[in-house]
């Protein structure tokens, strides 16, 4: 079972996850980042990492975000590899409060 990013890490995209990930399966957009279910070991490490708890085996991810296995997959395929823990975006730490972000999500891949 892959872990899933949900729409808590919009605007805020913490890196903590990434640097303990052992397989390299997290890819970055402009906002967000996101879980390659293919590469995924479902070893666990990444959810206690994420600092907004936007990070859930997809078994427990809550319904209210069950689109965002569809979101991990498809943008893993489009956006570059992520393997090294990057500062916060700016204004992680008041994105971090905000609810129902989905809006905001950028499809755009990390080109920076």
């Amino acid at each position: 079972m892959p872990h899933v990013v949900a729409e808590p890490c919009i605007n805020c995209k913490y890196t903590d996850c990434v640097a303990v990930c052992p397989v390299g399966c997290f890819h970055e957009g402009i906002n967000f980042v996101v879980i390659d279910p293919e590469t995924c070991i479902d070893c666990g490490l990444c959810p206690p990492e994420c600092p907004t708890d936007a990070i859930f085996a997809d078994d427990d991810l809550p319904e209210k975000w069950s689109d965002y296995v569809e979101i991990n997959a498809k943008y893993a395929c489009d956006w570059p590899a992520i393997d090294a823990q990057k500062e916060p975006m700016p204004g992680a730490d008041d994105a971090a409060k905000e609810d129902d972000k989905r809006n905001l999500l950028d499809p755009s891949p990390f080109a920076g």
